[in-house]
């Protein structure tokens, strides 16, 4: 069960990244209105397959940039 939870937790907090990375970005700033931000979540998951084959390479980094001024 923890792990899991920690499962959800890293996937949570990567998915936090893409996202503020999407929204950082000026196409992004005027087209979102409040309504449509306060419906944002970090708990989406159809980009993960639970079964099958998952290919790793510790060798290269995902490519999420750090973003200021959020």
């Amino acid at each position: 069960m923890l792990s899991l939870h920690l499962l959800q937790n890293s996937l949570v907090y990567i998915n936090t990244l893409m996202l503020q990375q999407v929204l950082a970005e000026k196409a992004w700033e005027d087209r979102l209105t409040r309504e449509d931000l306060r419906g944002v979540t970090p708990l989406f998951y159809g980009h993960i397959n639970p079964y099958g084959l998952f290919p790793l390479d510790m060798g290269t980094r995902l490519g999420i940039e750090e973003v200021t001024g959020l």
